[in-house]
């Protein structure tokens, strides 16, 4: 059961949305001023990590095509924190889930760039070795998003189909997971996102992103969070549960995994020592 304070963070009419159609769109969670001051510090850490990288769009790979990755910004930039663990957004996040507390699973910066081609349908969780169905994406554009400059498109319903497919979008021409049974009929439900709302979906739900035909870089940093208690539910090797030593079984509880929410007022957590 969630949080009496969670749940009166978010419409029920919203998180009953969330639950049928597997993503919702909260308006009015962040505000003008908070945006311009983020913006800057995302920006900057993108171009930092990829300052080495002077690749013209068309020398890319496939998957770089469709965005620039930056993720854990908050670890190596703390002027990022404040937003990874923003506390009405992960609030948010936690009466969508009906869930106590939520964790940091990562963030990420999602930049796709000027005439970035678009971005393959695909499942969260199944790049994830947590054995619960209890995780969820912010999906934060700083600009808002736009048919035209790569809006998110989802698959409604398509968290309750039973489907969780690994899609290979890393390397070569992957798998359509649009033509798997579990969602056949479905088109996707392409959403525009304001600017300062904030677009959430469960980790199960089929989704993919527009090309950005735009000659501006649509910007996006998202937090992924899970419900405090998930577990490790294989050996399958990732940073996020790995630089704890979390085994399989046990509950996914360390430094690089931190508590989103519930948070005392403006305590942040600490840089994990194995950075």
């Amino acid at each position: 059961m969630a949080h009496p304070t969670a749940t009166a963070a978010v419409d029920p009419d919203l998180i009953d949305a969330f639950e049928r159609d597997g993503f919702v769109v909260i308006p009015d969670l962040l505000t003008t001023e908070e945006l311009d001051h983020f913006e800057p510090l995302v920006t900057e850490a993108v171009a930092r990590r990829q300052s080495h990288d002077h690749r013209a769009l068309a020398e890319k790979s496939r998957y770089e095509q469709s965005f620039v990755q930056s993720i854990n910004l908050w670890e190596d930039t703390p002027g990022v924190r404040a937003l990874t663990f923003h506390p009405r957004v992960a609030a948010a996040a936690a009466a969508l889930l009906r869930a106590d507390a939520v964790r940091l699973w990562h963030d990420q910066a999602l930049y796709k760039e000027a005439g970035g081609r678009l971005t393959d349908p695909h499942q969260d969780q199944p790049y994830w070795p947590i054995a619960e169905p209890r995780t969820v994406t912010a999906w934060i554009p700083f600009d808002g998003s736009t048919l035209d400059n790569g809006a998110m498109g989802y698959i409604a319903g398509s968290q309750r189909s039973g489907l969780r497919k690994f899609v290979n979008i890393f390397f070569g021409q992957p798998d359509d997971l649009l033509t798997e049974p579990e969602l056949a009929g479905v088109e996707p439900t392409f959403v525009e996102v304001p600017r300062g709302s904030v677009a959430f979906h469960h980790g199960l739900t089929a989704h993919l992103a527009l090309a950005n035909q735009t000659d501006q870089v649509r910007r996006v940093h998202t937090m992924i969070y899970f419900a405090d208690g998930c577990t490790r539910g294989s050996p399958f090797p990732h940073f996020s549960v790995d630089r704890d030593g979390i085994e399989v079984g046990h509950p996914i509880a360390g430094k690089v995994t931190p508590i989103a929410w519930p948070r005392p007022a403006g305590d942040l957590p600490p840089t994990p020592k194995s950075i």
